[in-house]
């Protein structure tokens, strides 16, 4: 056998017994236990299974993104922003705070590494998720020329005014949140993410807009008596939708999981004891308010719309209440919808 080939077996059967004994070929003790030594994660290629780089010396308390800032270290062309981990193929991504004490089963184990494209961060993506429809709007507000033909000069209706206040406070509360008020991650998202929603709530603010800015627009069909009392409730879900976000943030601070947040002197927040997501409760009320009150189809569309996405988010965030909040089942919580759902 060649000289280099025995050198080689030799390093082989040297590290497998260290392995086996629990010790690293530096004499690092490895205690599977408590996972308290040091750990080898071998990256590997999801489409040919072939190893890519091999990071030593990993201690267990490293988080995912320490992991991946390793990668990056040992390839200077996988970035950490576009890199996903998998304990599987076909498994889910690894969050990047998460610990690999919680993952690894052993000092040896293996993750897949995909490329997840252009990302950006989320509070790129809140922001143009509400700047967007916020300006688009106030251009169909303002009937430029180039949208209206020469038709700018026809008397508005007041409901019109009043839909423009409603769209703008309520998409000037949501920028107000995510800079002041909710702590975003610091985590990224793919590109098309981002493109995926700003086409969602961008191309719906064109539709709605220019139907109700339209010189051509009719008023509801009962006049005051439907438009005062869905002012009065889109003002009442937008100011429970404030209170129950901030109420969120504050409990979000305290780092306590195990708990549901609980209701204060605060009216708006006495919802907290029957549904566990009030923050949807009062966004779907919100926008099915700002439909009646414009009675436009496409203020209708959107808020349906969004009302099935908003269920399907309660749905989730129930079930994880469900298992982990201490009492979750003992106050008969629904997800959205009082007593239903």
């Amino acid at each position: 056998m060649p000289p280099m080939q025995q050198n080689a077996t030799r390093n082989f059967h040297g590290n497998f017994q260290a392995v086996g004994n629990r010790v690293d070929p530096q004499g690092t003790l490895f205690r599977l236990g408590n996972k308290s030594g040091y750990m080898d994660v071998e990256i590997l290629n999801p489409q040919t299974g072939r190893s890519m780089c091999v990071i030593d010396k990993v201690h267990p308390s490293s988080t995912v993104l320490d992991l991946k800032n390793r990668f990056h270290k040992a390839c200077p062309a996988r970035y950490p922003s576009r890199t996903g981990l998998r304990m599987s193929v076909n498994g889910p991504l690894l969050r990047d705070h998460c610990d690999l004490r919680s993952v690894a089963t052993s000092p040896l184990f293996s993750v897949y590494s995909e490329d997840l494209g252009r990302q950006v961060g989320w509070n790129t993506v809140f922001l143009a998720q509400y700047v967007g429809p916020l300006l688009i709007y106030l251009v169909f507000y303002l009937r430029l020329a180039s949208v209206y033909d020469d038709a700018t000069k026809r008397r508005r209706h007041q409901v019109v005014d009043l839909a423009c206040f409603c769209h703008s406070l309520h998409y000037m509360k949501h920028l107000l949140e995510t800079l002041f008020v909710h702590s975003v991650s610091d985590g990224c998202t793919p590109l098309g993410g981002l493109l995926k929603v700003c086409a969602f709530y961008w191309g719906f603010t064109c539709w709605l807009g220019y139907y109700i800015n339209h010189p051509l627009y009719t008023p509801p069909y009962y006049s005051g008596k439907q438009v005062i009392p869905s002012l009065v409730c889109f003002l009442i879900c937008e100011c429970g939708n404030l209170c129950i976000n901030i109420s969120l943030a504050r409990h979000k601070q305290t780092r306590n999981e195990l708990t549901h947040p609980t209701s204060t002197s605060n009216p708006f927040t006495w919802l907290f004891t029957l549904v566990h997501c009030p923050q949807y409760t009062y966004e779907i009320g919100a926008w099915l308010a700002l439909s009646i009150m414009t009675q436009t189809v496409p203020v209708a569309v959107f808020a349906g719309l969004l009302t099935v996405q908003m269920l399907l988010w309660a749905r989730r965030r129930h079930g994880r209440y469900l298992r982990k909040v201490k009492n979750a089942r003992r106050f008969w919580r629904t997800a959205v919808i009082p007593f239903l759902f």
